[in-house]
């Protein structure tokens, strides 16, 4: 493979302390990556999006100045383990495992990308305790239903081939190279050549390390048979909602409906972008994420201090964001 394409944020990265370290969740194997400083106030753990691994979050994790941000690669994904079987139930299983094991409590913030926010909204509403989720481009409605219907439909034939074929012919089809570069230019909104080059590379270099073809599909079935409005009921802490304006995969309208539903929201609609926010727009993202970990932070001093406050129950609110990034 040729050498990496410089990140426009490696300034950024380069200069934030990392941590690669492993840990046994129920008996398997997870590694993650620790940024920022180690002695940090505040914590974040997040949960990247199918097919990827950690690097897809580190922009983020990046630009969440002064926060300890813990990424893990997903169970099947990157170099951790497979689960015996990749389902919803052993995601939230391992999840709310890694977070008891790495000795995480309410005040670590949960955040999930894509298939992450499916996992982290199901694990949140199966009582995994945090004072705030967040989900950046949330699958927000069923993938199954709709106008993405028949998108997914060849996408699941796909990874059904990839899985039935012989061996070599399925792990050739299911990481072949024009595919993958197909997904990446069908996802990617900017038109700055830069950034499509590292995001195309990023692509190429870690869209396709997965553990094994059986991983991959049970993975691919959990993500279209499931979506975070399916858990929206059950979940109680507060949520920011990082949105696209641009996303083909869940659509604005639908990501408003998502946030009526929601007990606390707030929806942020980055413009501009689409189901890649966490590379094109990661500076806008964690701003917003860290305007929100502000608030619940003073929530909190507010209530051990005895202050009452009006409850915001069963409300929603929408901001935009800035498109504008700090690509230093």
């Amino acid at each position: 493979m040729q050498p990496p394409v410089i990140s426009p944020y490696q300034s950024l990265v380069a200069a934030t302390p990392v941590v690669h370290r492993a840990v046994a969740v129920d008996g398997r194997t997870t590694h993650y990556w620790e940024y920022g400083p180690d002695d940090a106030a505040e914590t974040v753990l997040a949960v990247h999006g199918f097919r990827g691994d950690h690097h897809g979050l580190e922009t983020i994790a990046a630009h969440l100045r002064g926060v300890r941000v813990i990424v893990p690669d997903l169970p099947g994904f990157g170099i951790s383990d497979p689960l015996p079987v990749s389902d919803i139930d052993g995601y939230v299983a391992w999840l709310t495992g890694l977070h008891r094991v790495l000795g995480l409590d309410r005040d670590t913030v949960v955040l999930g990308h894509s298939f992450g926010s499916i996992v982290t909204a199901a694990a949140v509403a199966a009582g995994l305790a945090t004072r705030l989720l967040v989900l950046v481009n949330p699958i927000a409605a069923p993938a199954l239903q709709g106008p993405r219907a028949l998108a997914t439909g060849f996408a699941i034939g796909y990874y059904r081939a990839g899985a039935v074929l012989p061996r070599a012919l399925g792990l050739g089809l299911l990481r072949n190279a024009a595919i993958v570069r197909a997904m990446s230019v069908a996802m990617l909104k900017s038109h700055d050549r830069e950034l499509r080059r590292w995001v195309h590379d990023q692509h190429d270099r870690y869209f396709s390390a997965f553990a094994d073809r059986t991983s991959v599909l049970e993975a691919f079935r959990t993500s279209v048979t499931h979506d975070v409005s399916e858990y929206a009921d059950r979940i109680d802490a507060p949520v920011l909602l990082v949105a696209a304006e641009h996303d083909d995969i869940t659509a604005v309208p639908e990501q408003r409906a998502l946030a009526a539903r929601l007990r606390d929201a707030e929806l942020v609609i980055v413009p501009g972008v689409g189901h890649l926010v966490h590379y094109e727009t990661p500076g806008a993202a964690a701003d917003a994420v860290l305007r929100r970990m502000a608030d619940t932070t003073a929530k909190r001093s507010t209530r051990r201090t005895g202050t009452k406050r009006a409850s915001r129950k069963g409300s929603s609110s929408e901001s935009g964001a800035s498109a504008g990034e700090s690509a230093s």
